[in-house]
């Protein structure tokens, strides 16, 4: 197995042609920061232009999260509405290079995806979870408005059931994403990234240009919406910020997490 040191908040290991990119802040529940965003960016495209990879599995250290999504620690220092603005054109990169993948791109749901990693599990091409696994989008407890994530959403579960997710932040459990589609195979939770393996090999066995071709035409398809919800978030995310709300949600969260940790 050969694995990389190159990286400090993730870890990329391949063997077999499979790789698995392991998100490792498993202090912060795999929880990103931009620094973290731009490594497994690089990933990414380092493993794409790898013709001695055929599939890569994206999972999350421990067991508790496949990632928490946004670290609000980083955002909860944005101070303008302009500053809003940058941090939401950041991520276009981020997703195009999920998007970009040639090769099948494994969700190996090992716990909770939420947020920002609700929006890249749905990425995915093929996603394994278990009954524990927990997705969905609970921006706006942070007060911070969802436009990607909406998009994803209706795209594939329909506009009803992403308007109540989006307004409640109500986190799904494994069984019920297993039952609308979000999740592809629902296995025991020590079977996951084991399940995730044989789905990369079943996949890494089809006809590599076929793959490819087939990856295109999906970004094809589905490139107008991406672009769309990308512009239409810009003056939204500004807007939002502009106001303090984010801000003034997010300390509330940090304070009453800080009261539950002098209880305990």
């Amino acid at each position: 197995m050969e694995e990389s040191d190159v990286y400090k908040s993730i870890l990329v290991e391949i063997e077999d042609a499979i790789a698995v990119v392991t998100l490792n802040r498993p202090q912060k529940l795999n929880a990103w920061d931009t620094p973290m965003r731009e490594e497994i960016k690089a990933a990414l495209g380092e493993l794409n232009a790898d013709e001695s990879v055929r599939a890569v599995i994206l999972t999350g250290a421990g067991d508790r999260a496949f990632s928490a999504g946004q670290d609000l620690e980083e955002t909860q220092k944005i101070s303008s509405g302009d500053e809003g603005l940058d941090w939401f054109k950041s991520w276009k990169d981020f997703y195009s290079s999920l998007r970009n993948m040639d090769k099948p791109l494994i969700g190996a749901l090992n716990g909770v995806a939420a947020g920002s990693a609700f929006q890249v599990a749905m990425q995915t091409d093929v996603r394994i979870g278990h009954e524990g696994t927990r997705m969905g989008q609970p921006e706006i407890n942070s007060a911070i408005p969802t436009v990607l994530g909406s998009w994803l959403m209706n795209d594939r579960i329909g506009l009803s059931r992403t308007i109540e997710l989006t307004l409640t932040g109500r986190m799904m459990e494994g069984r019920e994403c297993h039952d609308i589609g979000l999740i592809h195979y629902l296995v025991p939770a020590d079977q996951v990234l084991a399940k995730a393996k044989e789905i990369a090999q079943l996949l890494a066995g089809k006809p590599p240009i076929a793959m490819k071709l087939n990856k295109k035409r999906f970004r094809a398809i589905t490139q107008a919406g991406f672009d769309e919800a990308m512009q239409a978030g810009e003056p939204i995310q500004k807007e939002s910020y502009a106001t303090g709300e984010p801000q003034e949600y997010m300390a509330k969260f940090f304070a009453e997490r800080a009261k539950r940790k002098q209880k305990s």
